[in-house]
């Protein structure tokens, strides 16, 4: 069984990766009953025994029966003490090592230049010696999962810096990225330089990068708020989501587990819990038994095609947890469809009017390698695929569903639509750079430039143009295969 460690940066980072161990969690629990420590638990928990806490004193067999304490493979990084701190005074203090986690007091000002020129390398011994430390609690370390904002300055500026960390130090382990891109109406006025400047970071250093926009949460948030039955005062709102139809507790709450709960929450909780089940379901065929796992490995493999294009959209179905809102699920073949709608996707995209390099279907529950045959089938047809990989799906199913569920999807897809988000995001860098507004705040950082700017917009417009190229290919027919002549 391989193991993965995720590390959490930034306020964004660390409140999205405590709902996803929370969720990992109460997933856990409802498959092992008898609370023994087991394969699928060790993927990313490891079992601690107080009082050989440290693993050179652990005796021969320890570690092994009924679970002691569950510490998560988690490294958590903020240069604000403020969530890192609620987190480990929380119901879910246990779970994580005090050891490993990096806090400061200051913040990064958002202002990607401090994080990454300045923080980075002032924290650069402890960030190795905690990641080594998480590394080290692993017999067969095969990924690290980052989770982090790109609009602030933490998340993007010292999230990006450890991910070179990561590559220049474990360079044969895998570098997954969830980055949350900022909406056009964010209150950081300087958060499409950070983003840019960050990009250039995640498109050479990432093996696979899933982009999550701010404002398609709040669309789908909408969304499901307008699904649910009205409230006694005929409104529905987000505190409809967050607890008047839900559960106290629930997945989709907040719950015991979450950094707020109760009259606190707020509606950004239920939009870290659709990216943690994003992670959730990503790593179930990691965490559990299936007919048809898919490895980690074999996502990059193939649905990255060329090394810069791995930024993979996203979507899942249901939305939110079944077994917390009275509505009836889905048919499964309507699952399927849904899952490549425009409102299904984490980022603000169609990603049926564009073209496909590749697309992998993750399902988890009962659910028949033919049901998902027939809808390959069905859905193909509908779909534009580039034409030298017309049948570039991937598909894996995991036996275990997600808790309240009977099945659920996720598809991720290397599509052109993604140069859409990527388009915007250079627009509102643009029309900041052109006037060299709030530049100084960056180049009074030692180590930063002016230059860095232009690099960074370089390597974006390379991004783009790289994707607009392929997307011309699906207005023009294939190109016609020379026939071979055979010499008599």
């Amino acid at each position: 069984m391989t193991q993965s460690i995720v590390v959490q940066v930034g306020q964004c980072g660390n409140q999205i990766g405590c709902r996803f161990w929370d969720l990992a969690l109460r997933e856990h629990a409802a498959i092992n009953k008898h609370g023994v420590y087991d394969e699928p638990l060790s993927s990313f928990f490891r079992n601690v025994d107080s009082r050989y806490d440290d693993p050179a004193n652990i005796p021969v067999g320890g570690g092994k029966g009924k679970v002691k304490a569950l510490k998560a493979r988690a490294v958590l990084v903020d240069m604000e003490e403020g969530v890192v701190s609620e987190m480990m005074k929380g119901p879910l203090r246990e779970v994580f090592d005090f050891r490993q986690h990096i806090t400061d007091v200051s913040g990064s000002g958002n202002n990607w230049a401090v994080g990454h020129k300045m923080y980075g390398p002032q924290y650069r011994e402890q960030l190795s010696d905690v990641i080594r430390r998480a590394a080290e609690f692993c017999d067969c370390l095969q990924c690290f999962f980052l989770i982090h904002s790109m609009g602030g300055g933490t998340g993007s500026g010292v999230g990006t810096y450890i991910l070179n960390l990561l590559e220049e130090e474990y360079p044969d382990v895998y570098r997954f990225v969830t980055s949350v891109y900022p909406s056009a109406e964010d209150d950081v006025v300087t958060s499409p330089y950070n983003s840019v400047l960050a990009m250039r970071e995640l498109t050479e250093h990432a093996d696979c990068v899933l982009p999550v926009e701010n404002q398609a949460l709040v669309d789908i948030v909408n969304k499901i708020s307008q699904a649910l039955p009205p409230t006694k005062t005929g409104k529905r709102t987000y505190t409809s989501v967050l607890g008047s139809e839900a559960k106290q507790g629930s997945a989709i709450s907040g719950g015991d587990g979450g950094v707020v709960k109760g009259k606190n929450e707020r509606p950004f909780d239920t939009m870290n819990n659709i990216v943690a089940n994003l992670l959730l379901n990503l790593t179930s065929s990691a965490r559990f038994e299936g007919s048809l796992n898919v490895d980690l490995n074999e996502i990059t493999m193939n649905l990255v095609p060329f090394p810069r294009l791995h930024y993979l959209v996203s979507s899942q179905t249901p939305l939110y947890a079944l077994a917390d809102i009275n509505l009836p699920p889905r048919r499964l073949d309507q699952m399927f469809s849904d899952a490549f709608s425009r409102d299904n996707q984490l980022i603000r995209a169609d990603p049926k009017h564009s073209l496909y390099l590749a697309c992998a279907l993750m399902v988890r529950g009962s659910v028949e390698l033919s049901d998902i045959r027939r809808n390959i089938d069905r859905l193909k047809q509908q779909l534009h695929f580039i034409h030298w990989n017309t049948e570039g799906w991937k598909t894996g199913l995991c036996s275990v569903a997600p808790v309240g569920q009977p099945y659920s999807l996720l598809t991720l897809a290397n599509n052109t639509c993604v140069s859409n988000s990527f388009t915007d995001l250079r627009q509102r860098f643009t029309r900041l750079y052109k006037r060299k507004a709030h530049i100084h705040h960056y180049t009074h950082v030692d180590g930063m430039e002016v230059g860095d700017f232009a690099d960074s917009l370089e390597s974006l417009d390379s991004i783009v143009a790289e994707y607009s190229e392929l997307q011309q290919q699906m207005d023009r027919p294939p190109p016609s295969q020379p026939r071979l002549k055979v010499v008599t």
